[in-house]
């Protein structure tokens, strides 16, 4: 969720304030709170474009990872961290629905985590009418959110929840939003 994604995103404050809010309270359970942020030639480190967005900022006990792919684990850290911290459940959250978010969650069941995608918590581009074969937005984050719901992965547990229900305080429940 950085400033130039934000800014051409479907739901842009409600995405925002739904990943906000499981920021806050993943951080009052002592839930490790683990942020990706892309880099490549459109968000070129250091620039505003390349910012996490002010309301999402990390706190001093967060994780920042740069990222340069669709897939979060990919020539990255991730899976290290998430290992070394003892997580076995990630909470997936973000932007763009049908690219980086399910790449994520996706190579996050292959490498043995048990995921939650965050129904509200996930958004994509806008488009513009007659803009190729993209589904609409909604479209897009309903039609995803619908394959997780549905989606059986051997050993492993996918859950689709609203924001509001996630609950870090739980034993079972360790994530990254």
């Amino acid at each position: 969720m950085q400033n130039a994604l934000v800014a051409i995103a479907h739901r842009a404050s409600a995405t925002v304030a739904a990943i906000a809010g499981l920021q806050a309270r993943a951080r009052a359970a002592g839930a490790p709170v683990i942020l990706l942020q892309q880099q490549d030639g459109e968000l070129e480190p250091g620039t505003e474009a390349w910012r996490i967005v002010p309301e999402l900022a990390p706190a001093p006990a967060d994780t920042v990872l740069p990222k340069a792919a669709p897939d979060g684990f990919l020539g990255t850290a991730l899976d290290t961290v998430l290992r070394d911290r003892g997580i076995s459940e990630v909470v997936v959250s973000g932007f763009a629905t049908e690219i980086c978010v399910e790449s994520t969650a996706r190579q996050a069941l292959s490498r043995g985590y048990d995921v939650v995608l965050v129904s509200d918590g996930h958004t994509t581009s806008v488009r513009p009418d007659g803009s190729g074969t993209y589904a609409a937005p909604e479209a897009s984050v309903a039609h995803h959110n619908e394959i997780y719901r549905n989606l059986r992965f051997p050993g492993r547990r996918v859950r689709v929840l609203p924001a509001a229900e996630v609950d870090f305080r739980r034993g079972d429940a360790p994530g990254t939003p």
